[in-house]
């Protein structure tokens, strides 16, 4: 690649014309952010474009290939380095320590999903024999796989029930890589005492209701970036609405949906889990007021509100470092517990 933009300059050149600067532009994917850092460390201006924000026809079916996407992507670069809005947006180019900082929280989140997808699959073997109220999380689970019986009185036959052995090793593995994952985490957070991504994890895990993966999660995806004003936070994370307006018609399509997907996950567990927790604050004061009409439509759209105004609070007591009214904390020496 190197040489070919080398090749290109040197054409210009040849041709009569000056260059001053290479840059260079590609879409979001797969290959992540390593070629954009190796790019500008070799002087080349590097950028990563945003797929979602480049403006494409809204055609039925509309012409697609490499070459009229390559044509699409070059108009809209260029009209963003000559200044002009809405062609497209840049994506933050992190460095290699900020995207393994964010692994653990990652990994773990795969992790977990795929103990529910191990539970899942043992519940489902089971009930096609008609055996249900087993639990697979069980240390003992694998010995009592041979006292099961079926409806009709009969052991689990062989072949499922070795299938069922192999599925719970796996559990216990799967559990065993996440305690790792957890405990790692912990020493790091000791070895890292006086850096400011671990004081706000810190900080954030004394927040009653948000646990120590909630907090490192926060810090490593939102709070660890400059985000401009408390907009840009809900909007990174995708907690801001989506109007449709027309002439008369005035209607809202629910969540834009277009920010950080685990940050928007986790923020709408803490928002329920801050109800409970913390039933006395004034954010679940306001949420009691807006659905005291008992709808459950109102419950689902309200949640998100409180989500959005929790993540602020939460964005303002980091970067701050003052807890607002009404919030309870633990002590500051207490342990902090994983949830």
């Amino acid at each position: 690649m190197l040489q070919l933009l080398y090749r290109w300059r040197k054409e210009a050149s040849q041709a009569g014309r000056t260059i001053k600067r290479i840059a260079v532009a590609y879409e979001a994917g797969r290959d992540g952010f390593w070629l954009a850092r190796w790019l500008r460390a070799r002087g080349i201006e590097a950028y990563i474009i945003h797929p979602s924000s480049v403006p494409v026809s809204r055609e039925h079916r509309r012409a697609k290939t490499d070459r009229l996407d390559t044509e699409l992507l070059k108009r809209a670069f260029l009209g963003w380095l000559r200044g002009e809005p809405k062609h497209c947006s840049m994506a933050a180019i992190p460095t290699i320590e900020d995207e393994d900082a964010r692994r653990p929280s990652r990994e773990r989140e795969s992790l977990v999903k795929e103990c529910t997808r191990i539970v899942n699959r043992v519940k489902a073997g089971l009930a096609r024999l008609g055996i249900r109220g087993f639990r697979p999380t069980l240390a003992q689970a694998s010995k009592q796989l041979e006292t099961l019986r079926t409806p009709e009185g009969a052991a689990v036959p062989a072949n499922t029930l070795a299938e069922l052995r192999r599925d719970i090793a796996r559990l216990c593995f799967v559990k065993q890589q996440i305690k790792e994952v957890e405990t790692t985490r912990a020493k790091r957070l000791e070895q890292t005492h006086g850096e400011r991504r671990t004081a706000m994890v810190r900080l954030l895990a004394r927040v009653v209701g948000v646990g120590i993966e909630s907090a490192d999660l926060l810090v490593q995806e939102v709070f660890s970036r400059e985000l401009r004003d408390r907009k840009a936070v809900a909007r990174y994370a995708g907690l801001t609405g989506a109007p449709d307006e027309s002439g008369q018609k005035r209607r809202e399509r629910g969540l834009a949906k277009a920010g950080n997907a685990r940050v928007r996950r986790s923020m709408i567990e803490l928002a329920w889990g801050h109800l409970l927790h913390q039933k006395d604050s004034p954010l679940a004061e306001w949420y009691r007021r807006r659905t005291a009409d008992a709808r459950g439509g109102t419950r689902k759209t309200m949640i998100v509100a409180l989500a959005r105004k929790f993540l602020i609070t939460l964005w303002r007591l980091v970067t701050t470092g003052e807890a607002p009214a009404g919030l309870l904390l633990r002590p500051a020496a207490q342990p902090l517990a994983c949830p």
